[in-house]
């Protein structure tokens, strides 16, 4: 299994440097959808001290179907992206111990190295993120303790907080994840990072 070497370092310092009177940003996602995937990186890179979000799809009414279908479309924009895309051999629809993981990371400040590890693992490598010893792996990249990160995968609790945010974002009129959130303004799909990134630089 290949090394996923954590930026958390890089990542605090570029949220130091943030510029003053930038909006805040917001990203909701879900990491058993390949769009995180391909949206992670750009998103992380465009919006200094990005907030992370944990999101369930199926409460966005994105579930199953949804993948299945966008699956091919998927594939089209990495290649457009220039990036790899790797599928798990079983594309799971709910990925709930790496979502529950991803809860703890973003409370922690750890968000973005989270996603930005476990989405890889997920769509580089095609690893079950879900696997215990793979869910490792990504929360070590992200600095969480293994004992913490455990004990969160298996905490049903946090399941409602993602369900209330999907319902959320549905009545405020997203319907597709990943949604990025700037200010009070939201761009849904992965396609429209770009949009909200230059909405960004003319709000601030």
């Amino acid at each position: 299994m290949g090394t996923v070497v954590s930026l958390e370092r890089h990542r605090a310092a570029r949220r130091r440097a943030a510029a003053p009177g930038r909006p805040r940003a917001a990203l909701y996602f879900d990491l058993a959808s390949a769009y995180t995937y391909l949206a992670a990186e750009r998103a992380d890179r465009l919006f200094p001290g990005l907030e992370w979000r944990p999101t369930s799809s199926a409460a966005l009414s994105c579930g199953t179907a949804a993948f299945d279908g966008l699956r091919g479309l998927a594939a089209k924009r990495a290649k457009l992206l220039r990036l790899p895309l790797v599928w798990p051999q079983d594309v799971p629809s709910v990925v709930p111990a790496a979502m529950r993981v991803a809860s703890l990371a973003a409370e922690q400040g750890r968000g973005g190295a989270f996603v930005l590890a476990a989405s890889q693992l997920a769509f580089c490598g095609g690893y079950d993120v879900d696997d215990p010893e793979i869910l490792a792996e990504a929360a070590a990249a992200a600095g969480l303790g293994l004992k913490e990160c455990l004990h969160a995968a298996g905490d049903a609790g946090r399941d409602g907080a993602m369900e209330d945010a999907g319902r959320r974002l549905l009545a405020a009129g997203a319907d597709r994840l990943p949604v990025l959130r700037v200010g009070r303004v939201l761009f849904c799909g992965e396609d429209r990072l770009g949009e909200a990134a230059a909405a960004a630089r003319a709000a601030s």
